[in-house]
């Protein structure tokens, strides 16, 4: 007995070390080159980046894995439970591994052998974090080995609840849900502490295989796992059978997010926004980083900037014609099958659809639609579809529906209720027909005080096209830029009542080059004209004539101030617009005479946060001492200090932005005259109507507004800014004003409105039928006799004029007679009295001059032609 005692206990004994000696093995060979668990301390998975608007709303979201971090402490109790029973029921008791689990799991798999199963495994949850984290998903004992080692590891370093908040942070739930938290907006549209027991359930059953329980492919298996989850947490004491009778009650339903969550029509402003966050982060930290970004954005200004924006070029491009259809069908081809294989074209708004055109009569066309149904197009509704005329406003109207559609056109559509005058009402089956413009343009809304852009439309759609025409296109301002001629004017020492001969100019380009002769519009001359109406009725000769007494380095310094072009090219055909900017810069530069003259810079972010909630960038960097309090107890409102920059004259920029008033109640923009609020603006039209503007604002708001061809040609003839962008800013207006009680333009300081007659500039006398209050610096009110005339016939001595050329020389002495012919000065006649604004004498004036022009070199040449 003593000798079985002792062989027994040898035996038992040799097993244990040999026991010991091959775990420590196993250890020694499996644990070399692991991973470096420790770094799990630090670890910060990626997150998602999301954009929000100004109201909160959602705009969109970056991310390579879309996950929420939500620490463990803020996660309902329920939610832990849940993963807990269905996946680690003893997490808090086990070092890390689950030996009992282990012996089942071994004994299963002896079963299994031969019989092609998967094999099961018995992970705990430090075994999942141990493999998601630092593993891969090979399925080997060598993997689980390593899996079991790490394991343990990581129970002795770190506590665990954070273990398990790795782990619920971690796990991939399908749609796309990286984390709980991100699974429960993704399947239910909830935050986790919303969810229901039956939800909490249905979330912890996925780990395991989340396609193998899809909540709408498989239903009947994503309920029958979440039933078996609501058993396991009844056993474990988490819930009791009444809550677990209701949760098996409850039904299985997904909810996509509430369209109210997120802002439609956002895209060129979000890409505009990625591109800055990826030039000053990198792309690493806008994927992963998880920041949060409240943007500008005014989610109700953004609609209608699409609105008016995607409405302004439709209607240009109606009035040219019809191109015809997207396709047609060959005769005797099956349409039904046909029409709904068909594409569908870049760029077409929700509300229309593609059809075909089955029969054509008389009076209407009938369509098919890609239901199957049938509708049908009154010819009403197709009276604009003249014949496509490159470059003509219009083409011949057509008289029947057959010359614009034959039987097998496939075309596109929108459901009409009522015709265009609102006078006729059709039937339900009743549509119009509609063509993709391929015109294109930018709209821009910003507030003139702070920078921050509210609303950015950079083109018809996104889908057609990504590139935004908002801030990535060049294009040319023409009249657009005037107003900063006539501000660097107006800080020189002339005023709104000074007179500019408005007459014919000829300008030598020097040897080889053509004469360069800039006519008005309108082809007319008008003589001795005011700034005012100069500005008003958008003068080119005046414009020109001043630029060159006042001299284009201070225009061109205007022009960089202003952050229009820092390279202005300082020649007399970019006092036109010549020179080439963006909508954004431009507009920014209105909202900066909107403010009186203090610098903004235009921004589409507000406030940046990390995972963590600190704020890394702020636009409103001002300092405020008393902005840190929390909780509000009647103290007084924290007095922020105005630090922008003071770039301009206020009394002289309050003097053109009232000059510019005059433009929506006299000149191009009258058109704006029946929105009833206190407005200023511009058109801007170039050579051949290749670019068309309106840029204009009121104290608060300032919109700019953009239409040309990307690749650049005509817009047709008589298509100018306040045909083609002005109807733009009107519609964004009227909806964006609504409401909203508008102020007038504030007066500075040192400023005085005195009646004047508004065609001449002089003091209003007894007798004057068009009296105006003009603005005039104090102590620089016009007299009552006459100004001189300013016609280059002699130094215009009302400021210091700079150098027109930026190389020292003395200004050139021009004066300009009718022929336009060059020769050698002489003195001024008696200059013709002044034509009423906005019309052309009877007989074009003519003055008597000569010019005697000095010859600049080949580098000054300017671009032939002018703009208006």
């Amino acid at each position: 007995m003593l000798r079985f005692l002792v062989i027994t206990f040898s035996v038992v004994f040799l097993l244990a070390v040999a026991g010991v000696g091959a775990v420590g093995y196993v250890f020694w060979h499996f644990g070399r080159g692991l991973p470096d668990y420790r770094q799990l301390a630090d670890y910060e998975p990626p997150v998602t980046t999301r954009l929000y608007a100004g109201d909160g709303r959602l705009i969109t979201e970056y991310a390579t894995e879309r996950r929420v971090f939500t620490p463990l402490k803020a996660m309902p109790r329920a939610v832990i439970q849940a993963f807990l029973s269905a996946e680690d029921k003893s997490f808090y008791s086990h070092p890390g591994l689950d030996v009992m689990g282990l012996a089942r799991a071994v004994i299963t798999n002896v079963k299994n052998m031969g019989s092609n199963r998967r094999p099961v495994g018995a992970s705990t949850i430090t075994q999942q974090v141990a493999k998601n984290f630092l593993l891969t998903n090979e399925v080997s004992f060598d993997r689980k080995a390593k899996e079991a080692i790490l394991a343990l590891r990581i129970e002795q370093t770190f506590s665990k609840d954070h273990i398990l908040e790795l782990y619920l942070n971690e796990i991939y739930l399908g749609f796309g849900s990286y984390g709980v938290a991100a699974a429960a907006m993704n399947y239910f549209n909830k935050s986790l502490d919303q969810l229901t027991v039956a939800e909490a359930a249905y979330l912890a059953a996925l780990p395991k295989a989340p396609n193998n329980y899809h909540p709408t492919r498989r239903h009947d298996a994503a309920v029958e796992r979440r039933n078996w989850v609501i058993s396991r947490m009844l056993e474990d004491g988490a819930i009791t059978a009444e809550q677990a009778a209701e949760a098996r009650a409850e039904p299985l339903v997904v909810r996509s997010r509430d369209e109210t969550e997120y802002v439609r029509g956002g895209g060129y402003f979000a890409e505009e926004v990625r591109r800055e966050l990826v030039e000053t982060f990198g792309e690493k930290t806008l994927y992963e980083g998880g920041l949060a970004v409240r943007t500008t954005l005014e989610p109700r200004l953004q609609a209608q900037a699409n609105k008016a924006l995607v409405a302004g070029l439709i209607d240009y491009d109606r009035r040219h014609g019809w191109r015809g259809p997207l396709a047609t069908l060959p005769p005797g081809a099956e349409w039904k099958s046909r029409l709904a294989e068909m594409a569908r074209p870049d760029g077409m708004p929700e509300e229309w659809t593609v059809a075909v055109a089955l029969q054509v009569t008389g009076d209407a066309v009938t369509i098919g639609l890609p239901s199957g149904a049938a509708g049908k197009i009154p010819f009403a509704e197709m009276r604009w579809a003249r014949k496509w005329l490159e470059g003509q406003r219009f083409g011949a109207p057509p008289k029947k529906p057959s010359d614009v559609l034959t039987p097998g056109d496939i075309i596109a559509v929108e459901p009409v209720a009522k015709s265009e005058d609102g006078k006729t009402t059709y039937p339900a089956d009743t549509y119009g027909l509609r063509q993709i413009p391929n015109v294109n343009g930018a709209l821009v809304a910003l507030d003139p005080h702070t920078g921050r852009v509210l609303a950015m439309a950079g083109g018809f759609s996104q889908e057609m096209s990504e590139f935004n025409r908002a801030t990535q296109a060049l294009r040319q301002p023409g009249s657009a830029f005037k107003p900063f001629v006539y501000l660097a004017a107006l800080e020189n020492g002339y005023t709104p009542s000074t007179l500019v001969l408005d007459a014919p100019f000829v300008y030598d380009q020097g040897p080889g080059l053509p004469k360069w002769k800039p006519k008005n519009y309108s082809g007319e001359y008008y003589g001795p004209t005011t700034l005012r109406v100069g500005i008003e009725a958008s003068r080119n000769l005046m414009t020109v004539r001043l630029a060159q007494a006042v001299g284009m380095s201070k225009v061109a310094d205007k022009a960089k101030t202003f952050g229009i072009d820092s390279n202005f090219p300082r020649l007399l055909a970019a006092s036109l617009g010549s020179g080439e900017t963006t909508v954004l810069r431009l507009t920014t530069a209105y909202g900066m005479l909107a403010n009186g003259g203090k610098r903004i810079t235009p921004t589409l972010i507000d406030r940046i946060q990390d995972r963590k909630g600190a704020t890394i960038y702020k636009h409103d960097a001002r300092p405020c001492d008393g902005c840190a309090n929390v909780f509000w107890t009647g103290q007084p409102m924290p007095q922020l200090p105005d630090t922008r920059e003071q770039i301009a004259d206020p009394r002289s920029v309050y003097q053109i932005v009232h000059i510019m008033e005059g433009v929506i109640e006299n000149g191009t923009g009258r058109r704006l005259r029946d929105l009833g609020v206190p407005l200023a603006g511009k058109t801007g039209t170039t050579n051949e109507s290749f670019d068309a503007w309106f840029i204009g604002f009121t104290p608060d708001l300032v919109v700019g507004v953009f239409v040309g061809f990307d690749v650049p040609r005509t817009l047709g003839a008589k298509e100018t800014g306040s045909s083609v962008a002005l109807p733009v800013f009107h519609d964004f207006m009227r909806e964006a004003l609504k409401g909203t009680p508008v102020r007038p333009f504030a007066v500075p300081r040192g400023i005085q409105l005195v009646r004047v007659n508004h065609d001449t500039g002089r003091i209003a006398m007894p007798g004057d039928t068009k009296v105006i209050l003009e603005a005039f610096k104090t102590g620089n009110v016009p007299v009552a006799a006459a100004d001189p005339v300013l016609d280059g016939s002699a130094p215009f001595d009302l400021s210091a004029p700079d150098d027109t050329y930026g190389d020292g020389s003395a200004p050139a002495t021009v004066v300009i007679d009718g022929a336009g012919s060059v020769g050698e000065p002489s003195p001024p006649a008696s200059p013709a009295p002044a034509a009423p604004v906005g019309a052309a004498p009877a007989t074009p004036y003519t003055p008597p001059y000569t010019l005697a022009p000095r010859a600049p070199s080949q580098r000054e040449a300017p671009r032939a032609g002018g703009l208006y």
